[in-house]
C-alpha cells in the first residue's frame, strides 16, 4: 500500500508541475489562432500583410523582395503577396489555400489563418476556421456585405467561433464616411443576431495604408474604439483543451509481453497512473497501470497534445477508433447524431446515401437518414430537402453502422466534429449538435416468465456453453454431439455454430479485428437471449482473443461456461477438414487464426478438452456432464456419467 501511495504522490506532483508549466507556456508562447474571413477581393490578405509589416514580423530582406515582386506587376508595395505565394493567386488575385503566419500584439502572440473567400475554395476556409478561437471578418466598405460574407459568418456560427471582430476595410474609398460605416455596422449586427452571434468590435480601417490596423488613425476622428490589434488583444480565449475531460482516441493497440498497449494522442484533458478511465464505445472501466515510453522510463502523466502508450490494469478488448475517456465524464455513445453539415463535393448529397464517416481515429459506414433542413445563408430560412448541393449547409441526421464515442461540438470541439468521405475523398464536414444516446428511446420489456418459472416448466435452467479453440480442434463436432446427448437427457439445447452464423446474422462481417469483435458480441447476445428463454445455447466459435471471450462472459452473466479445446496446432493442421490451413500456408487466406492471426488460450476455462488425446465419446460425456451440473435442475445427472 505504501508503494502504491508513493506512486500516486509522485504522479500528482508531476501533474501539478506539468500544469504549472502549461500555464506559463500558455501565457508566453502559445499562439492565439485567428482566422481571417470574408468575401473575395475585400482585402483579407492585404490586411494580414499589413499586420505583419506593422508589428515588425517581416525581415527587411523580405520587404525588399516584396517591393520587387510588386513592381514587376506595376503595383506599389502589395502586402497580399506575403500570403498569396502561389502563382495562380498572384495572377488571379485570389487566395486558394489557408496560409498561416505569426506575429505579436501587445498582449499575446497570434497565429493568423488567411482563409480563402472564393466559393470554389470553401473547403480550405472550413479547414482554417475549424482551428480558430476568433475570427476577423473583412468587409469592403464600398461593396458592402457579399454572398461569401454571409456564408462565412454562417460557417463561423456552426463551427462555434464566437469571438468575432469586424474589420470594415477600404474606408479610404468612401472618404471615411461615418454614415456608411454606421449603416454597415447595423446591417451586420442584424445578420449576426439572427445567427446568435455578435461582433465584439467593429473597426473602420484601411489595410493598404495602415489606418486603425495597429495604431489609431486620425482619418476617422468620429471613431472612439480600439485599433484592430488592440481589439484582438482584448478577446478572451476559449477553455484550453487540457481543462476539458479526458478524451484519448485509440490510434492502435500493441502487445508488450502479456499486456495490451493502447497508443494514441490525448486530445483533451489529462491522463495519469492510477486514473480510472472508461473505454467507449462499450463502457468498460479500468485503471491506468502505466504510461510506457519506448527507450525511456515510464511516465506518470500526460496532457492534451501529447502522444502516449497506455497500459490498463485489466485485459479489456480495445481497438482503433475507441476513445479512452474520464470515468466520471465519459463521451456519449451513439449510432445516431444530428449534425450541422457543410457539403463540398460537386456531386450533391442525397438523402439515404451511405458514405464513410470519420470521427477521430474511428471510421465506419453511415447513412444520411434525413436532411432535415437546408439553410439559405442569405435569408436564414430553411426547408426540408432530399439533396444538398455543393457549398450547401444543412441540418442532417446521420446513422452510423457502428456506435461512435463523441461529444457535442459545444462541449468539446476536438471530439465534436468529423468528416464524410465518398470514393476515398473528403466531401463534407460536420459538427455534432445533438446525440441520440444508445437506448435513450428504448424501454425494456419484462420477460413474461422469470428464470425460475422457466426452469420449473423446462426442468432445467438456461445457459451458455461456449466452445473455443483452433479451427480443426473439433468444436462443431463436439457441440453437435452434445446437443443430441442433452436432448436425450431432457435438456433443451440448440447449436450456434460460427460458420452458420456468418451465413446469416453475421454475414456482413469480415475478419478485421473490429469485425471479429463484433462477431463475438453478436453471438454472445444471441446466446444470452436463448438462455433467457430457458434453453442451453451451445456455441462453437473460434473466438481467438481472451478479451472478446471476457466480453461474451459479461453479456451472458453467471450462466456462461467456457470450454477450451486445447488441441495443438499440428494436430489441427493435420486434420484440416476445410482446407483452410493449406490455403493459409499458401498465403491465399489472410488473418487466419493460428497461422497469420493470434489465438489466446483461456486460463480459467471451466473445462479443458484435448481432442488430440481424448476420443470423441469421452469428450462428449465430459461436456454433457458440465452442462448437467451447471443447468440440469430436475434432471438426473447420473445418466451422463
Amino acid at each position: 500500500m505504501g508503494d502504491d501511495q508513493a506512486v500516486v504522490d509522485r504522479r500528482d506532483a508531476a501533474l501539478t508541475a506539468s500544469r504549472a508549466g502549461e500555464a506559463a507556456f500558455a501565457l508566453k508562447d502559445v499562439a492565439f489562432p485567428v482566422v481571417i474571413v470574408g468575401h473575395v477581393d475585400h482585402g483579407k490578405s492585404t490586411l494580414v500583410g499589413r499586420l505583419l509589416h506593422d508589428t515588425g514580423a517581416i525581415p527587411a530582406a523580405r520587404i525588399a523582395a516584396l517591393r520587387e515582386q510588386s513592381s514587376k506587376r506595376g503595383l506599389d508595395l502589395e502586402f497580399s503577396f506575403l500570403l498569396d505565394s502561389l502563382q495562380i493567386e498572384r495572377d488571379q488575385g485570389i487566395t486558394v489555400d489557408a496560409a498561416q503566419v505569426w506575429f505579436r500584439g501587445a498582449e499575446r502572440r497570434y497565429a493568423v489563418l488567411d482563409a480563402p473567400g472564393h466559393a470554389e475554395f470553401l473547403r480550405n476556409m472550413v479547414t482554417g476556421a475549424a482551428q480558430a478561437e476568433a475570427a476577423v471578418l473583412v468587409v469592403d466598405a464600398e461593396q458592402g456585405v457579399g454572398e461569401q460574407t454571409r456564408r462565412h459568418l454562417y460557417l463561423l456560427s456552426i463551427l462555434g467561433v464566437g469571438n468575432i471582430v469586424v474589420a470594415v476595410n477600404k474606408m479610404d474609398r468612401v472618404d471615411w464616411s461615418e454614415g456608411r460605416f454606421a449603416a454597415l455596422r447595423t446591417e451586420l449586427a442584424q445578420y449576426l443576431g439572427a445567427l446568435g452571434l455578435a461582433a465584439v468590435h467593429v473597426v473602420p480601417l484601411s489595410a493598404r495604408h495602415g489606418d486603425n490596423v495597429v495604431a489609431r488613425s486620425e482619418a476617422a476622428p468620429w471613431y472612439a474604439g480600439p485599433s484592430l490589434i488592440a481589439a484582438l488583444d482584448g478577446l478572451p480565449p476559449r477553455p484550453r483543451p487540457h481543462d476539458l475531460p479526458l478524451r484519448l482516441p485509440v490510434q492502435d493497440v500493441y502487445r508488450l509481453g502479456e499486456r495490451r498497449v493502447l497508443v494514441g494522442r490525448v486530445e483533451t484533458g489529462r491522463i495519469g497512473v492510477g486514473d480510472e478511465v472508461l473505454l467507449a464505445p462499450g463502457g468498460r472501466r479500468a485503471r491506468v497501470l502505466s504510461l510506457e515510453r519506448w527507450g525511456g522510463e515510464p511516465r506518470l502523466g500526460a496532457g492534451s497534445g501529447e502522444s502516449v502508450a497506455v497500459v490498463l490494469d485489466r485485459d479489456v478488448f480495445a481497438e482503433r477508433g475507441q476513445v479512452l475517456g474520464a470515468a466520471l465524464a465519459p463521451p456519449s455513445e451513439a449510432h445516431a447524431v444530428t449534425v450541422r453539415l457543410f457539403w463540398l463535393d460537386a456531386e450533391p448529397l442525397l438523402q439515404g446515401e451511405r458514405l464513410t464517416l470519420r470521427h477521430g481515429t474511428a471510421e465506419t459506414r453511415a447513412a444520411v437518414e434525413a436532411i432535415e433542413a437546408v439553410i439559405d445563408v442569405d435569408t436564414l430560412t430553411s426547408v426540408p430537402a432530399e439533396r444538398l448541393e455543393r457549398n450547401g449547409v444543412a441540418r442532417a441526421r446521420l446513422r452510423a453502422r457502428r456506435p461512435l464515442a463523441l461529444d457535442t461540438y459545444g462541449a468539446s470541439p476536438q471530439t465534436g466534429r468529423g468528416v464524410l468521405v465518398r470514393n476515398h475523398r473528403i466531401v463534407g464536414g460536420f459538427v455534432v449538435e445533438a446525440v441520440e444516446l444508445a437506448g435513450s428511446n428504448l424501454t425494456a420489456v419484462e420477460a413474461p416468465l422469470t428464470a425460475e418459472e422457466r426452469a420449473r416448466v423446462n426442468g432445467h435452467r438456461g445457459g451458455v456453453l461456449w466452445l473455443t479453440g483452433l479451427s480443426g480442434s473439433g468444436k462443431s463436432t463436439l457441440a453437435t454431439r452434445a446437443v443430441r446427448e442433452l436432448a436425450a437427457r431432457g435438456i433443451q439445447a440448440t447449436l450456434l455454430d460460427g460458420d452458420n452464423l456468418r451465413r446469416g446474422l453475421n454475414r456482413d462481417l469480415g475478419f478485421r479485428p473490429e469485425d471479429r469483435a463484433e462477431n463475438v458480441r453478436r453471438t454472445a447476445e444471441a446466446a444470452a437471449l436463448i438462455a433467457d428463454a430457458g434453453l442451453v445455447a451451445v456455441v462453437a466459435l473460434i473466438s481467438p482473443l481472451s478479451a472478446h471471450r471476457a466480453e461474451a462472459r459479461r453479456i451472458a452473466g453467471d450462466r456462461f461456461r467456457e470450454v477450451y479445446l486445447s488441441t495443438d496446432l499440428a494436430t489441427c493442421e493435420a486434420r484440416d477438414p476445410k482446407g483452410l490451413y493449406r490455403r493459409a500456408r499458401e498465403d491465399r487466406l489472410a488473418d487466419f487464426t493460428g497461422i497469420s492471426a493470434p489465438y489466446e488460450a483461456p486460463h480459467e476455462a471451466e473445462l479443458v478438452l484435448d481432442t488430440g488425446q481424448l476420443d470423441e465419446a469421452l469428450c462428449t460425456r465430459r461436456l454433457v456432464t458440465l452442462a448437467l451440473e451447471a443447468f440440469g435442475t430436475g434432471v438426473a445427472a447420473g445418466h451422463a456419467a
